[in-house]
Protein backbone atom coordinates (compact mmCIF):
# COMPACT_ATOMS: atom_id res chain seq x y z
CA UNK A 1 0.00 0.00 0.00
CA UNK A 2 1.37 3.27 -1.53
CA UNK A 3 -0.60 6.44 0.03
CA UNK A 4 -3.87 6.99 -1.67
CA UNK A 5 -2.73 4.07 -4.10
CA UNK A 6 -3.06 0.24 -3.89
CA UNK A 7 -0.89 -1.85 -6.29
CA UNK A 8 -1.88 -5.22 -7.10
CA UNK A 9 1.17 -7.30 -9.08
CA UNK A 10 1.86 -10.00 -10.99
CA UNK A 11 4.70 -11.16 -12.47
CA UNK A 12 3.24 -14.42 -14.88
CA UNK A 13 3.55 -13.50 -18.82
CA UNK A 14 6.48 -11.10 -17.97
CA UNK A 15 8.40 -12.47 -20.14
CA UNK A 16 6.25 -12.78 -23.11
CA UNK A 17 6.06 -9.79 -24.22
CA UNK A 18 8.22 -7.97 -27.20
CA UNK A 19 8.40 -4.99 -28.96
CA UNK A 20 5.54 -4.28 -31.66
CA UNK A 21 7.13 -1.06 -33.30
CA UNK A 22 7.37 -1.86 -36.80
CA UNK A 23 9.40 -0.63 -39.77
CA UNK A 24 6.05 1.14 -40.99
CA UNK A 25 6.02 2.83 -38.03
CA UNK A 26 2.40 5.41 -38.50
CA UNK A 27 2.39 8.88 -36.36
CA UNK A 28 0.06 11.17 -37.43
CA UNK A 29 1.87 14.29 -38.49
CA UNK A 30 5.15 12.43 -39.25
CA UNK A 31 4.78 10.22 -41.93
CA UNK A 32 4.64 11.38 -45.52
CA UNK A 33 1.06 10.64 -46.85
CA UNK A 34 0.23 7.17 -49.26
CA UNK A 35 0.24 8.27 -53.26
CA UNK A 36 -3.53 8.02 -53.34
CA UNK A 37 -4.10 9.69 -50.40
CA UNK A 38 -6.23 6.87 -48.92
CA UNK A 39 -5.99 5.24 -45.27
CA UNK A 40 -8.01 2.75 -43.03
CA UNK A 41 -9.64 4.72 -40.54
CA UNK A 42 -10.63 2.10 -37.79
CA UNK A 43 -14.08 2.89 -35.70
CA UNK A 44 -15.50 1.65 -31.84
CA UNK A 45 -18.86 1.90 -31.21
CA UNK A 46 -20.98 0.73 -28.47
CA UNK A 47 -22.68 -2.53 -29.75
CA UNK A 48 -26.51 -2.77 -30.27
CA UNK A 49 -29.20 -2.61 -32.62
CA UNK A 50 -27.03 -0.83 -35.29
CA UNK A 51 -23.70 -1.51 -34.42
CA UNK A 52 -21.88 -4.91 -33.92
CA UNK A 53 -18.65 -4.21 -33.28
CA UNK A 54 -15.56 -2.75 -34.71
CA UNK A 55 -15.37 -1.11 -38.33
CA UNK A 56 -13.16 -0.38 -41.10
CA UNK A 57 -13.57 2.41 -43.73
CA UNK A 58 -11.13 3.19 -46.62
CA UNK A 59 -10.80 6.98 -45.92
CA UNK A 60 -9.61 9.25 -48.93
CA UNK A 61 -8.01 12.44 -47.74
CA UNK A 62 -8.47 13.57 -51.62
CA UNK A 63 -12.29 13.72 -51.13
CA UNK A 64 -13.13 13.64 -47.89
CA UNK A 65 -15.35 10.13 -48.97
CA UNK A 66 -15.25 7.45 -46.54
CA UNK A 67 -16.15 3.61 -47.87
CA UNK A 68 -16.87 0.85 -45.39
CA UNK A 69 -14.39 -2.55 -46.58
CA UNK A 70 -15.14 -4.60 -43.12
CA UNK A 71 -16.58 -5.00 -39.45
CA UNK A 72 -15.90 -7.79 -36.88
CA UNK A 73 -18.35 -8.41 -34.06
CA UNK A 74 -17.07 -7.03 -30.77
CA UNK A 75 -18.49 -6.35 -27.07
CA UNK A 76 -18.68 -2.54 -27.02
CA UNK A 77 -15.29 -1.70 -28.20
CA UNK A 78 -15.72 2.38 -27.20
CA UNK A 79 -12.24 2.50 -27.69
CA UNK A 80 -9.65 1.28 -30.16
CA UNK A 81 -5.52 1.50 -30.78
CA UNK A 82 -3.38 0.17 -33.55
CA UNK A 83 0.41 -0.41 -33.31
CA UNK A 84 2.53 1.86 -34.86
CA UNK A 85 3.34 -0.54 -38.02
CA UNK A 86 -0.47 -1.03 -38.53
CA UNK A 87 -0.63 -5.28 -38.37
CA UNK A 88 -2.60 -4.86 -34.93
CA UNK A 89 -5.40 -3.43 -33.06
CA UNK A 90 -6.44 -3.41 -29.56
CA UNK A 91 -10.18 -2.90 -28.16
CA UNK A 92 -11.41 -2.14 -25.00
CA UNK A 93 -14.76 -4.25 -24.48
CA UNK A 94 -16.68 -1.93 -21.98
CA UNK A 95 -18.63 -3.89 -19.02
CA UNK A 96 -20.58 -3.35 -17.47
CA UNK A 97 -22.36 -0.78 -18.68
CA UNK A 98 -25.89 -1.22 -19.95
CA UNK A 99 -25.39 -4.86 -20.73
CA UNK A 100 -24.17 -7.04 -17.59
CA UNK A 101 -24.10 -6.64 -13.85
CA UNK A 102 -21.63 -4.88 -11.68
CA UNK A 103 -19.60 -8.19 -11.01
CA UNK A 104 -19.13 -8.83 -14.46
CA UNK A 105 -15.63 -7.35 -15.39
CA UNK A 106 -14.89 -5.42 -18.53
CA UNK A 107 -12.27 -7.07 -21.33
CA UNK A 108 -9.76 -6.10 -23.88
CA UNK A 109 -9.64 -7.44 -26.86
CA UNK A 110 -6.59 -8.23 -29.68
CA UNK A 111 -6.92 -8.73 -33.30
CA UNK A 112 -4.75 -9.18 -35.90
CA UNK A 113 -4.94 -6.54 -39.32
CA UNK A 114 -4.56 -6.83 -42.81
CA UNK A 115 -4.35 -3.52 -43.74
CA UNK A 116 -4.67 -3.81 -47.56
CA UNK A 117 -7.24 -5.90 -47.42
CA UNK A 118 -9.13 -4.08 -44.49
CA UNK A 119 -9.85 -6.92 -42.49
CA UNK A 120 -9.50 -7.79 -38.35
CA UNK A 121 -8.91 -11.35 -37.27
CA UNK A 122 -9.62 -11.75 -33.62
CA UNK A 123 -6.78 -12.70 -31.13
CA UNK A 124 -7.64 -12.84 -27.94
CA UNK A 125 -9.41 -11.45 -25.03
CA UNK A 126 -8.64 -10.62 -21.30
CA UNK A 127 -10.08 -9.35 -18.25
CA UNK A 128 -9.49 -5.34 -17.83
CA UNK A 129 -9.47 -5.94 -13.95
CA UNK A 130 -12.25 -3.93 -13.63
CA UNK A 131 -15.16 -2.42 -15.23
CA UNK A 132 -15.92 0.10 -17.76
CA UNK A 133 -12.46 0.05 -19.45
CA UNK A 134 -13.10 3.56 -21.49
CA UNK A 135 -9.08 4.17 -22.51
CA UNK A 136 -6.20 2.50 -24.19
CA UNK A 137 -2.51 3.63 -25.08
CA UNK A 138 0.60 1.40 -25.82
CA UNK A 139 4.06 1.79 -24.02
CA UNK A 140 6.25 3.63 -26.19
CA UNK A 141 8.56 0.97 -26.78
CA UNK A 142 5.32 -1.05 -27.66
CA UNK A 143 5.81 -3.98 -24.83
CA UNK A 144 3.02 -3.02 -22.71
CA UNK A 145 -0.74 -1.68 -22.82
CA UNK A 146 -2.63 0.05 -20.18
CA UNK A 147 -6.41 0.67 -19.99
CA UNK A 148 -8.26 3.27 -17.33
CA UNK A 149 -11.09 1.26 -15.84
CA UNK A 150 -13.34 4.09 -14.98
CA UNK A 151 -15.19 1.87 -12.15
CA UNK A 152 -14.34 -1.30 -10.25
CA UNK A 153 -17.35 -3.45 -8.98
CA UNK A 154 -15.70 -4.94 -5.79
CA UNK A 155 -13.87 -1.85 -4.51
CA UNK A 156 -15.50 1.27 -5.64
CA UNK A 157 -13.25 3.66 -7.34
CA UNK A 158 -11.15 3.54 -10.16
CA UNK A 159 -7.86 1.89 -11.46
CA UNK A 160 -5.56 1.63 -14.66
CA UNK A 161 -4.18 -1.89 -15.42
CA UNK A 162 -1.08 -3.17 -17.09
CA UNK A 163 -0.92 -5.87 -20.56
CA UNK A 164 1.91 -7.11 -21.51
CA UNK A 165 1.64 -7.47 -25.75
CA UNK A 166 3.11 -10.93 -26.66
CA UNK A 167 4.95 -11.17 -30.28
CA UNK A 168 2.10 -12.94 -32.14
CA UNK A 169 0.04 -9.80 -31.13
CA UNK A 170 -1.69 -10.85 -28.01
CA UNK A 171 -2.70 -9.46 -24.96
CA UNK A 172 -1.54 -10.82 -21.98
CA UNK A 173 -3.16 -11.06 -18.32
CA UNK A 174 -2.65 -7.90 -16.59
CA UNK A 175 0.59 -7.71 -14.64
CA UNK A 176 -0.03 -4.25 -12.72
CA UNK A 177 -3.03 -2.59 -11.33
CA UNK A 178 -3.42 -0.08 -9.43
CA UNK A 179 -6.07 1.69 -7.29
CA UNK A 180 -6.49 5.07 -6.68
CA UNK A 181 -8.71 6.17 -3.52
CA UNK A 182 -10.41 9.09 -2.80
CA UNK A 183 -12.99 11.42 -4.44
CA UNK A 184 -14.85 15.06 -5.18
CA UNK A 185 -17.36 17.34 -4.52
CA UNK A 186 -19.53 16.14 -7.29
CA UNK A 187 -22.08 13.86 -5.48
CA UNK A 188 -22.85 11.24 -8.17
CA UNK A 189 -19.24 11.60 -10.48
CA UNK A 190 -16.84 11.72 -7.66
CA UNK A 191 -17.70 9.49 -4.70
CA UNK A 192 -15.05 7.35 -5.62
CA UNK A 193 -11.95 7.54 -8.10
CA UNK A 194 -12.97 6.98 -11.04
CA UNK A 195 -9.91 6.74 -13.75
CA UNK A 196 -10.65 8.00 -17.49
CA UNK A 197 -7.56 7.84 -19.49
CA UNK A 198 -3.75 6.57 -19.03
CA UNK A 199 -1.24 8.91 -21.76
CA UNK A 200 2.44 8.20 -21.78
CA UNK A 201 4.82 11.87 -21.46
CA UNK A 202 6.59 12.38 -25.39
CA UNK A 203 9.64 11.00 -23.83
CA UNK A 204 8.57 7.90 -23.15
CA UNK A 205 9.32 8.18 -18.95
CA UNK A 206 6.12 8.22 -17.70
CA UNK A 207 2.68 7.85 -17.29
CA UNK A 208 -0.20 10.12 -16.29
CA UNK A 209 -3.39 8.54 -15.28
CA UNK A 210 -6.20 11.32 -15.16
CA UNK A 211 -8.64 10.89 -12.31
CA UNK A 212 -12.05 12.47 -12.74
CA UNK A 213 -13.45 10.90 -9.20
CA UNK A 214 -10.25 12.72 -7.30
CA UNK A 215 -9.46 15.85 -9.56
CA UNK A 216 -5.67 14.39 -9.59
CA UNK A 217 -3.54 13.91 -12.72
CA UNK A 218 -1.45 11.01 -11.10
CA UNK A 219 1.96 10.22 -12.40
CA UNK A 220 4.44 7.10 -12.51
CA UNK A 221 7.54 6.66 -14.07
CA UNK A 222 7.61 4.18 -16.57
CA UNK A 223 11.25 1.56 -15.93
CA UNK A 224 10.93 -1.41 -18.41
CA UNK A 225 13.96 -3.23 -17.21
CA UNK A 226 12.53 -3.07 -14.00
CA UNK A 227 15.21 -1.81 -12.21
CA UNK A 228 12.59 0.73 -9.87
CA UNK A 229 9.61 -1.20 -11.08
CA UNK A 230 7.83 -1.19 -14.02
CA UNK A 231 5.71 1.33 -12.85
CA UNK A 232 6.04 3.61 -9.51
CA UNK A 233 4.76 6.52 -8.79
CA UNK A 234 6.89 9.99 -8.95
CA UNK A 235 8.11 11.64 -5.83
CA UNK A 236 5.29 14.52 -6.55
CA UNK A 237 3.08 11.51 -6.84
CA UNK A 238 0.24 13.89 -8.67
CA UNK A 239 -0.48 17.12 -10.09
CA UNK A 240 -4.29 18.38 -8.72
CA UNK A 241 -6.89 20.55 -10.63
CA UNK A 242 -9.45 22.50 -9.76
CA UNK A 243 -12.01 20.89 -7.11
CA UNK A 244 -14.76 19.48 -8.99
CA UNK A 245 -13.30 20.01 -12.63
CA UNK A 246 -13.40 16.26 -13.42
CA UNK A 247 -10.06 15.28 -15.17
CA UNK A 248 -10.68 13.74 -18.58
CA UNK A 249 -8.17 13.62 -21.38
CA UNK A 250 -4.82 14.75 -21.43
CA UNK A 251 -2.31 15.26 -24.69
CA UNK A 252 0.66 16.17 -25.27
CA UNK A 253 1.99 18.87 -27.90
CA UNK A 254 4.52 16.96 -30.35
CA UNK A 255 7.97 18.94 -29.16
CA UNK A 256 7.14 17.77 -25.58
CA UNK A 257 7.03 21.44 -24.06
CA UNK A 258 3.14 21.32 -23.20
CA UNK A 259 0.31 19.43 -22.43
CA UNK A 260 -3.85 19.75 -22.45
CA UNK A 261 -6.02 18.20 -20.35
CA UNK A 262 -9.99 18.72 -20.90
CA UNK A 263 -12.22 18.22 -18.01
CA UNK A 264 -15.36 16.41 -17.98
CA UNK A 265 -17.54 17.87 -15.41
CA UNK A 266 -16.35 21.88 -15.63
CA UNK A 267 -16.30 21.89 -19.40
CA UNK A 268 -12.56 23.51 -19.28
CA UNK A 269 -9.48 23.08 -21.06
CA UNK A 270 -6.13 23.59 -18.95
CA UNK A 271 -2.62 23.81 -20.55
CA UNK A 272 0.13 22.64 -18.42
CA UNK A 273 4.42 23.57 -19.30
CA UNK A 274 5.61 19.94 -18.79
CA UNK A 275 9.16 18.72 -17.53
CA UNK A 276 10.70 15.43 -16.96
CA UNK A 277 7.19 14.52 -15.40
CA UNK A 278 6.39 17.76 -13.72
CA UNK A 279 3.24 19.84 -15.24
CA UNK A 280 2.80 22.94 -14.17
CA UNK A 281 -0.62 24.54 -14.81
CA UNK A 282 -0.26 27.59 -16.90
CA UNK A 283 -4.13 28.58 -18.30
CA UNK A 284 -7.44 27.17 -17.71
CA UNK A 285 -10.05 28.19 -20.56
CA UNK A 286 -14.10 27.16 -20.22
CA UNK A 287 -15.38 25.71 -23.28
CA UNK A 288 -18.64 27.13 -23.07
CA UNK A 289 -19.85 30.31 -24.52
CA UNK A 290 -20.28 33.28 -21.92
CA UNK A 291 -24.15 32.70 -20.46
CA UNK A 292 -24.14 29.36 -21.53
CA UNK A 293 -26.77 27.39 -18.92
CA UNK A 294 -26.82 23.93 -20.41
CA UNK A 295 -25.58 20.80 -19.00
CA UNK A 296 -22.10 20.33 -19.95
CA UNK A 297 -19.57 17.14 -20.50
CA UNK A 298 -16.36 17.65 -21.94
CA UNK A 299 -15.21 15.06 -23.61
CA UNK A 300 -12.27 14.33 -26.11
CA UNK A 301 -9.11 16.57 -27.34
CA UNK A 302 -7.03 16.65 -30.08
CA UNK A 303 -4.03 18.79 -31.82
CA UNK A 304 -3.67 19.37 -35.26
CA UNK A 305 -0.96 17.54 -37.19
CA UNK A 306 0.99 20.83 -37.35
CA UNK A 307 0.56 21.28 -33.58
CA UNK A 308 -1.09 25.23 -34.68
CA UNK A 309 -4.72 24.04 -33.25
CA UNK A 310 -6.19 22.54 -30.23
CA UNK A 311 -9.93 20.79 -30.63
CA UNK A 312 -11.95 20.08 -27.83
CA UNK A 313 -15.53 18.54 -28.03
CA UNK A 314 -18.14 19.46 -25.27
CA UNK A 315 -21.74 16.66 -25.10
CA UNK A 316 -24.51 17.61 -22.83
CA UNK A 317 -26.34 20.18 -24.48
CA UNK A 318 -23.55 21.71 -26.01
CA UNK A 319 -22.75 19.23 -29.00
CA UNK A 320 -19.91 21.48 -30.69
CA UNK A 321 -16.39 20.97 -30.65
CA UNK A 322 -14.49 23.91 -29.85
CA UNK A 323 -10.99 25.08 -31.73
CA UNK A 324 -8.18 26.63 -30.16
CA UNK A 325 -5.26 28.55 -31.72
CA UNK A 326 -2.48 27.30 -29.72
CA UNK A 327 0.54 30.19 -29.17
CA UNK A 328 4.08 28.33 -29.97
CA UNK A 329 5.53 30.72 -27.73
CA UNK A 330 3.96 29.53 -24.61
CA UNK A 331 1.64 27.18 -25.43
CA UNK A 332 -1.12 29.46 -24.27
CA UNK A 333 -4.76 29.05 -25.76
CA UNK A 334 -6.96 31.42 -27.66
CA UNK A 335 -10.72 30.56 -28.95
CA UNK A 336 -10.78 30.55 -32.40
CA UNK A 337 -13.88 29.31 -33.36
CA UNK A 338 -16.56 26.62 -32.73
CA UNK A 339 -18.69 23.93 -34.68
CA UNK A 340 -21.95 21.79 -34.03
CA UNK A 341 -21.05 18.40 -34.51
CA UNK A 342 -24.78 18.06 -36.15
CA UNK A 343 -26.00 15.35 -33.50
CA UNK A 344 -25.65 14.30 -29.87
CA UNK A 345 -22.97 12.87 -27.32
CA UNK A 346 -19.96 13.93 -29.26
CA UNK A 347 -17.61 11.57 -27.53
CA UNK A 348 -14.28 11.30 -29.46
CA UNK A 349 -13.32 12.76 -32.66
CA UNK A 350 -9.88 12.58 -35.03
CA UNK A 351 -8.04 14.71 -37.36
CA UNK A 352 -6.47 13.03 -40.35
CA UNK A 353 -3.01 12.24 -40.91
CA UNK A 354 -2.76 15.14 -43.78
CA UNK A 355 -4.27 17.63 -41.35
CA UNK A 356 -7.28 18.43 -44.22
CA UNK A 357 -10.51 16.32 -42.43
CA UNK A 358 -12.12 16.53 -38.89
CA UNK A 359 -14.43 13.68 -37.93
CA UNK A 360 -16.65 13.36 -35.09
CA UNK A 361 -19.10 10.60 -33.80
CA UNK A 362 -22.18 11.49 -32.37
CA UNK A 363 -22.90 8.58 -30.11
CA UNK A 364 -26.08 8.99 -28.97
CA UNK A 365 -27.20 10.04 -32.80
CA UNK A 366 -25.95 7.14 -34.53
CA UNK A 367 -24.24 9.73 -37.01
CA UNK A 368 -20.40 10.52 -37.96
CA UNK A 369 -19.53 13.85 -39.74
CA UNK A 370 -16.54 14.52 -41.80
CA UNK A 371 -15.98 18.51 -41.53
CA UNK A 372 -13.39 19.84 -44.21
CA UNK A 373 -10.67 21.42 -42.21
CA UNK A 374 -9.30 25.04 -43.04
CA UNK A 375 -5.24 24.88 -42.17
CA UNK A 376 -4.64 28.38 -41.93
CA UNK A 377 -7.72 29.48 -39.62
CA UNK A 378 -8.45 26.17 -37.64
CA UNK A 379 -11.48 26.51 -38.65
CA UNK A 380 -14.08 23.42 -39.62
CA UNK A 381 -16.37 23.88 -42.63
CA UNK A 382 -20.23 23.63 -41.81
CA UNK A 383 -21.55 21.44 -44.58
CA UNK A 384 -19.61 17.87 -43.58
CA UNK A 385 -20.01 14.64 -44.96
CA UNK A 386 -22.28 12.04 -43.06
CA UNK A 387 -21.85 8.42 -42.08
CA UNK A 388 -24.78 6.38 -40.64
CA UNK A 389 -23.40 4.28 -38.07
CA UNK A 390 -24.82 3.01 -34.65
CA UNK A 391 -23.13 4.69 -31.87
CA UNK A 392 -19.79 5.87 -33.17
CA UNK A 393 -17.02 6.81 -30.45
CA UNK A 394 -13.55 6.43 -31.77
CA UNK A 395 -11.11 6.57 -35.03
CA UNK A 396 -7.63 5.80 -35.20
CA UNK A 397 -5.91 5.54 -38.75
CA UNK A 398 -3.74 3.11 -40.30
CA UNK A 399 -1.53 3.19 -43.41
CA UNK A 400 -2.48 0.88 -46.02
CA UNK A 401 -0.35 -1.84 -46.95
Amino acid sequence: MIRGLTLMVSIASLASFSSLAGTRAFAQGTAAAPADGVYDLIVGTYTGPKSEGIYVYRFDTKSGDATQVSSIKADNPSYVVATRDGRHVYSVNEQPGDNGPATQRGGISAFAFDAKSGQLTFLNRVSSDGNDPCYLSISPDGKYLTTANYSVAANPGGSFAVFPLQADGQVGASVLTVHHEGGGPVKGRQDNAHVHSTVFSPDGKYLFAQDLGTDKLYSYRYTPDGSRGLFGPTEKRYTDVKAGSGPRHLVFGADGKYAYLTSELSATVTVFRYDDGKLTQLQAVPMTRPGFNGQVAAAAIHLSPDGRFLYASNRGDANEIVIYAVDPANGHIREAGRQSTLGKAPREFSIDPTGQWLIVGNQNSDTAYVFRRDQQSGLLDANPKRIDLGSPVDFKWVLPS
